[in-house]
């Protein structure tokens, strides 16, 4: 669409000074088109960004259901296991993990060892 824009845009300008919407001098201040795109992701898995649109905001309503299942999981004397948003990312996963103490993450960047099963059995035991 972006690309389309660019290319249509000096038709675009012909246009508006032939209908009288804008003078020469204008369209020709405004002869080229910059053109920004931002991504939006609540996975943060584009390269080059800290972090992208909509990450912030997932991991704050992870947070909201963290809090909530906590309490929860404290009265009934029980284990939780979360999953969250990120496909192939595990930076929610693993701030997530950070920030409410989890004793146990999986994140893709990091697949967990041949016998991550028993370690996790041993740990629930404890």
């Amino acid at each position: 669409g972006a690309d389309t824009f660019r290319a249509e845009w000096s038709s675009l300008l012909a246009e508006l000074v032939k209908v009288g919407g804008i003078t020469a001098e204008e369209a020709k201040k405004s002869s080229y088109l910059n053109i920004v795109g931002m991504v939006g992701s609540i996975d943060n898995d584009f390269c080059g960004t800290d972090m992208t649109i909509g990450t912030d905001s997932a991991l704050h309503r992870i947070m909201e259901i963290v809090d909530a299942i906590t309490t929860t999981a404290q009265s009934h004397q029980r284990t939780f296991v979360l999953e969250v948003m990120g496909r192939h990312c595990g930076y929610l996963a693993l701030i997530t993990a950070l920030a409410c103490g989890a004793d146990w993450v999986f994140i893709p960047e990091s697949p967990p060892e041949d016998d991550w099963e028993d370690h996790l059995c041993r740990r629930l035991t404890e």
